[in-house]
Parts: C-alpha cells; sequence; structure tokens
C-alpha cells in the first residue's frame, strides 16, 4: 500500500491558477520531490495532501485512508510544515511546540529538547518567537512536524529563509531520518540542488500539470535531476508556443 496516493486530483481557482489531473504515489521510505518554478502550484498541491483546502475532484489517500472522508486516521502519522502556518509570537519556542505537544497525550516532554536539538534551536528554546528571524521560525516549524514521531512528513518549500549552513544541516537531517528511522518524505521546493542532495524521485509541476515524473536510478546514463528537469520545462513551453499559434 502507498503511504500516499493522489488520484486525478484538481484544484481551481477563480483566477486560473491551481493544479489540474494529478496522479502519483510515494512508497514506504522515499523522498519524492515535486519540484517546480514559483507559482506552479506546489503549495496548492500540498494543502489539497493536508486538508487545508479541499479539491474540487479527485482523491488523496494516506496509508489506504481518504484524507477527506478520514482526515483523523489519514493523518495520525503525518508531520507538516505547510506555507502560511505560523506559530504563536508571544510564546517561546519551548511553549509552542508544548501546546503542540497537548495534541498527542503519550508524547513524553523529553521528545521536545530532541526535536529542538535536531533543528539547532536548543540555545533559543526559552526566547519569544517573535523575536526569531524567518530562518529561525523555518526550524521550529521544522521541530513542530516532527513533534510527534511521524512516518510519513510533509514539507513545503522548508528551506526558504535558511542560510547556507542551516539549510544543509537540515537536508543532513532528513537524510538520517530517512536511513535510519524509516520516515517517507514529499518535499516540495523550486531548488534543484536539494532534490539532487536528498531525493529518490521527483515529479516535476508546471502552471498545474505534472510534466515529468523519474526515479534517479531510471535517469539516464550522465543525466541528473537537473537535466532532466530542464529538458521537460523546455518541451512544455514549445508545447505551450505550439497551441498558441494554432489558435
Amino acid at each position: 500500500m502507498p503511504v500516499l496516493e493522489l488520484q486525478n486530483v484538481t484544484k481551481q481557482y477563480k483566477n486560473g491558477r491551481g493544479v489540474e489531473n494529478i496522479s502519483f504515489s510515494i512508497e514506504q521510505g522515499e523522498i519524492f520531490g515535486l519540484l517546480g518554478p514559483n507559482g506552479a502550484g506546489k503549495t496548492t498541491l500540498m494543502k489539497c495532501i493536508v486538508a487545508l483546502s479541499r479539491p474540487d475532484q479527485g482523491k488523496i489517500m494516506i496509508n489506504g485512508y481518504n484524507v477527506i472522508e478520514n482526515y483523523e486516521q489519514a493523518m495520525l502519522p503525518v508531520g507538516t510544515l505547510i506555507s502560511g502556518v505560523e506559530a504563536f509570537d508571544y510564546l517561546t519556542a519551548y511553549e509552542n511546540l508544548l501546546l503542540a505537544s497537548r495534541l498527542y497525550p503519550s508524547l513524553e516532554k523529553e521528545r521536545i529538547d530532541e526535536v529542538l536539538h535536531w533543528v539547532g534551536m536548543e540555545a533559543h528554546k526559552h526566547e519569544k518567537v517573535k523575536f526569531f528571524s524567518t530562518g529561525m521560525r523555518q526550524r521550529l516549524y521544522l521541530a513542530a512536524a516532527l513533534l510527534s514521531k511521524p512516518s510519513f512528513v510533509i514539507l513545503d518549500e522548508p528551506t526558504n529563509g535558511l542560510d547556507i549552513e542551516g539549510k544543509l544541516d537540515f537536508l543532513e537531517l532528513i537524510s538520517w531520518l530517512a536511513k535510519e528511522r524509516g520516515v517517507t518524505f514529499i518535499l516540495s521546493t523550486h531548488l534543484i540542488d536539494e532534490v539532487e542532495r536528498l531525493c529518490n524521485r521527483i515529479a516535476i509541476l508546471s502552471k498545474g500539470k505534472i510534466i515529468g515524473e523519474v526515479a534517479r536510478n531510471q535517469l539516464a546514463e550522465g543525466q541528473t535531476f537537473e537535466t532532466f528537469y530542464m529538458n521537460n520545462i523546455r518541451k512544455g513551453k514549445e508545447v505551450n508556443q505550439n497551441d498558441e499559434l494554432t489558435k
């Protein structure tokens, strides 16, 4: 059974943006990259996956549970870092995670210190979030995503605001969690170096549609995710230009 399965998912907004007829699945232990330029529909799709936005049509399943019809069962093993989610500025980093931990009655308080250590925020755990930089906030959001010991983690542009050291620490942590703890990840990004470093498989999202999908072991000799991405983006532009000419 796939950890995540999307079947013909469509979500359209009045401004014409959104995603159309998206289908793919992710297996246990994969780091799956959803790669595309800004405005491609990545965040829209991620919000649909965690039911922050309801698809116009299609089905989204997590471990066999429909995220709309069986939300609690579907999301129980899931950690999320989605653009637009904010911490409470008047609380400290530790207090924010303590508040979040109340959703998981069996979770030990020691877990808070563990995830703060993982994301490099131990020294700042008693500082109020209103004084945090963008990068510090992003580290806190990642800690919150990992708090419940999830087996599947959904990350939307997770390195936004991180400096070079913070970004490398984050990528190493994701790789370690996948290899040593068996955690499955879906990672949306427009940064090709992240998927080159982390991902087993990628799908390319452009103008709301999947225009290419490939696993690392399916790449041609000498090909990288970057060259695969650029080839598919160029093909997509050529198709659009031809469509315009025939109108």
